[in-house]
This record gives structure tokens, sequence and C-alpha cells, in this order.
């Protein structure tokens, strides 16, 4: 059974795949054509965490596909009030497939265990192979392929989503250039770093302009926790890490000058939500060379994909 959790499972060609399933089932919907591939299927949507794009991209594509979902918040479930493995069991006895938005991805990795139904990992605090996915869609349209993708810097932390995308290139052949002073610690995971560093295409510098030289694309995300603040305002108890990381991350925001200066015919990208004045200044999210509402869109599209190959039925879309 196929699941979805860290793309260290899935081979290139499974990731090429998924890519071009979602890329023909984007076009059919441009044309206007119906794609209902998945008449009477259920996916199961538990959010242990809140989401606009994830909610809305799984949510449509599945309608999109012919299928239904269902939204379950874990405050309003009973979850809290049994042992997480059955509860998580009996939930799966209601769908065709699971996504699960999760603090921690154990929780995840414990639900494909059971290998019922297919289980997606849609973002955790290691991993957001869904991300990764819509954000080489979006490249492979910028650039007439994906083959045309040379190089890939990513500014600020090291964190769930710099995981899976550095993976997905490195799986691809693409280069990927972190300039990160700082790695968000939760998010480590040795074996992944080791099979990006054996291949030799991912590296690290702090200098900005080596860093972003012929870069195809610059991506970025946030490096404030939330949690920070309260009503707009820094909570007293966060206030001393809130100065560290503004001191340490401010020289790797994504901005306009940095972008026009070193690598100006690079596209900008963000997974947002957008931090405007932390990891990312207004000026770059509405230059000519965004294309960062692309990138949320074609979550929808990638969503798609990955459902079509993980109920493996990538043979009904022609």
């Amino acid at each position: 059974m196929r699941h979805l959790i860290s793309l260290k499972e899935q081979s290139k060609e499974d990731i090429s795949t998924i890519l071009d399933l979602a890329a023909k089932i984007k076009a059919k919907r441009s044309a206007g054509e119906l794609t209902n591939y998945l008449p009477n299927q259920t996916m199961i949507m538990l959010f242990q965490k809140s989401s606009t794009r994830t909610r809305l991209s799984f949510e449509t594509g599945m309608t999109e596909l012919g299928g239904h979902s269902i939204f379950l918040d874990k405050k309003t479930t009973q979850f809290s009030l049994t042992d997480a493995s059955d509860e998580i069991q009996a939930v799966m006895r209601f769908g065709h497939i699971l996504m699960m938005r999760a603090q921690e991805v154990a929780d995840v990795e414990q639900a494909a265990s059971f290998d019922r139904i297919p289980v997606i990992d849609a973002c955790s605090e290691k991993y957001h192979p869904c991300q990764a996915i819509g954000d080489l869609l979006t490249m492979a349209e910028h650039s007439n392929g994906i083959e045309n993708v040379k190089k890939i810097v990513w500014l600020g932390i090291e964190n769930n989503v710099s995981n899976t995308l550095k993976l997905a290139c490195a799986k691809l052949g693409i280069k990927m250039v972190l300039a990160t002073p700082k790695v968000h610690e939760v998010s480590v995971d040795e074996e992944l770093n080791k099979m990006c560093d054996e291949t030799g295409l991912v590296t690290k510098t702090l200098d900005l302009e080596e860093a972003l030289k012929n870069a195809d694309y610059v991506h970025t995300d946030t490096w404030m926790d939330m949690e920070f603040f309260e009503g707009g305002k820094i909570k007293p108890e966060y206030e001393e890490e809130y100065k560290k990381r503004n001191e340490l991350f401010k020289p790797y925001q994504l901005n306009a000058e940095l972008i026009d200066k070193y690598c100006p015919e690079a596209k900008i990208m963000h997974c947002m939500p957008c931090h405007v004045g932390y990891e990312i200044s207004r000026d770059a999210i509405d230059h000519k060379n965004s294309v960062i509402y692309d990138q949320a869109e074609n979550r929808m599209h990638a969503q798609k994909g990955i459902i079509m190959w993980l109920l493996e039925k990538e043979d009904l879309v022609k």
C-alpha cells in the first residue's frame, strides 16, 4: 500500500509520475473537462493544527475528482478521551484515504503502519511533501519542464518545508542551496539529510552572493513561530527569542533588493502564509518575478495527482 509521508519512500519515478498526473488533471480542468475519477470515494481530513491552503486544496481537489472529503478538527473529536491508536483505526474505516495535518509525524507513521488505507502527511514538524510536490509543479510550469530547473535557493531557516523540497530536488537531479544560519531543531531528520548529502546536489553557504548566483528560484518560509504572537504583539515570554531570531535571520530576508542585485531572473517563492517584514518583504511578494499565488493554486492540482497516485488509479488519467 502506498503512503506519502516524507518523500524518503518515493523514487524519482514516483515523484515524476505524481507531477505528470497533476499537470494532466490541471490541463483538463483548464479545458473545462470533468475529472470524476473517484465517485463514492471519501477522504478523511484530520487536522491537529489549522491551515488555509491545506484544507482548501485537498477538499476542493477531492470534490473535483468526483469524491467527497470529511473535515475533522481534533479539538472537536474524541481523540483526547481515548487511545489514539484505537481512534485512528476506527476513523480509517470510514474513508478510502486519510490526510493528516499533524503536530508530530509519529502520529502519521502510526496510522500508516496499519496499512488499511493510504495515509498522507499533509504537514508535520519534520515534513511537508504536499508542499514540495506543489512547488515542483509550479517550477515545471514556469520553466517549461522540471528538467529545465537547475538551481533552487532556500533562504532563512531550515525546516519541514525545506526538508522535503531538498530531498525531492536531490532525487530529481536539481541543485539546492541552503542559505540558512539556523535549523529548526524539531525538523531534523538525519536519515533524510544523509540521503541528500550523498547526492552532492544539496549544499550550504551563508554567502548570499554565492548562494543566489544563477538561481532559477528563491524560496523561503516563516522563521517566527506563531505562538510568539497574540493580538499582533509579542508575548512577554517570547521577547528574548524573538529578538534573537530577528537579528539572526534578517540578513536572509527574501526581498526585491536581494533578487534584483544577485539573481534578477530568479522566480520568488513562498509556501504561505507570508509574514511581511520578517522572512519576506512586501516588494518581494508583489515583484514581477513572484510566483507565490501560482504556488498556492498548484497545491490543489498537486493534491489531485497525489490522491490518484496513492489510490493507484493513475491509469484513469489519460
